[in-house]
């Protein structure tokens, strides 16, 4: 049984293997390839891309999709073995997994970190608890570690721009904002930048370093792929001779330490704007999850203009998850 919780469920190769899926849906459709099939959804945090992206990707490809909301007309949930139902958890993710998997052919969850360190996002408690109680198919719709299908719609974007990914310069650089924010998407970057060959720099303040787990999973891809990775503090020097910008905020580690480094205005001057590119090639782009607050987290000219592939970026989401759901059942 398929699962595609985390991006070593894939490797390099089989990244690749759906990057070039999903490009091949987007130039022609491949009809209902999953008709009767169904897709159950359970979200612990709210959605806006993935919950439609991957609704209209199963009516494509001729399945359905359920959607649920834990707390909002679905029991709030018990996902640690052996802890004491005594408070307003009502349900455990024993029963509840179990139950999901007799009416769905392949559930998908949603879970934020919990903001309790880096050791707790690593261990993904959330979605791993379903994974090992679910008896079907596993996607991850975002976790405390990960953001699979985000990292997956960045791959296909930064293809489609420059026609490869291999060897493209990419700056992941740490942005800021009014909270901090969790790592799953930076994380994501990463590890499939590195697992597509990329040539990728992390460029953050000091204290806001990404987990050393992550950090030795993507060295792994990168040893296979023949990609480059450095970390370094100097955004400027980081962003000579970009081909992508790719701006996300995050917050600092130890957690204990958010308070005002966040919003510091020292770190103002992270926020990407247009004079950002000057350093960078002609045609670079910039890339963005979404969704961003304009002016806060990244400059409203930069969103605004043709350098700008964030919208691209968030309908690939949809392709390349009717290329995850197609490789789940095997049809791929």
């Amino acid at each position: 049984m398929r699962h595609y919780t985390h991006i070593k469920d894939l490797g390099v190769a089989g990244q690749q293997k759906l990057l070039k899926l999903a490009a091949d849906y987007k130039r022609a459709e491949p009809g209902p390839i999953l008709k009767n099939k169904v897709l159950g959804m359970l979200f612990f945090n709210p959605s806006l891309r993935t919950r439609t992206s991957f609704e209209v990707a199963m009516m494509k490809l001729g399945g359905q999709a359920v959607a649920l909301e834990e707390g909002s007309g679905v029991w709030k949930l018990e996902t640690e073995d052996g802890a004491p139902m005594n408070g307003d958890k009502a349900e455990h993710v024993r029963e509840a997994a179990a139950v999901l998997s007799r009416y769905v052919d392949v559930l998908g969850v949603r879970a934020f970190s919990r903001g309790m360190g880096q050791a707790d996002d690593d261990s993904d408690r959330v979605i791993n608890s379903f994974r090992q109680h679910a008896h079907v198919p596993m996607v991850s719709l975002e976790s405390a570690r990960e953001h699979p299908c985000q990292g997956l719609a960045d791959m296909l974007t930064i293809r489609e721009s420059f026609g490869q990914t291999q060897g493209v310069n990419v700056v992941l650089s740490w942005a800021p904002h009014v909270k901090p924010l969790p790592k799953a998407v930076p994380n994501s970057v990463l590890l499939h930048a590195a697992a597509a060959g990329c040539s990728i720099t992390v460029a953050h303040p000091p204290g806001f370093e990404l987990g050393g787990p992550v950090r030795e999973e993507a060295a792994q891809y990168a040893a296979q792929s023949g990609a480059r990775i450095r970390y370094t503090h100097d955004q400027r020097e980081a962003l000579n001779g970009a081909h992508v910008v790719y701006a996300k905020a995050w917050g600092p580690e130890p957690r204990q330490s958010e308070d005002g480094i966040v919003a510091s205005p020292a770190l103002r001057g992270w926020m990407p704007t247009l004079k950002h590119f000057e350093a960078c090639t002609d045609d670079a782009i910039f890339l963005h999850c979404l969704p961003v607050r304009r002016d806060v987290e990244v400059g409203s000219d930069v969103l605004d203009s043709e350098r700008s592939r964030v919208i691209d970026e968030a309908e690939n989401r949809m392709w390349v998850q009717m290329a995850a759901l197609a490789w789940l059942f095997e049809r791929a």
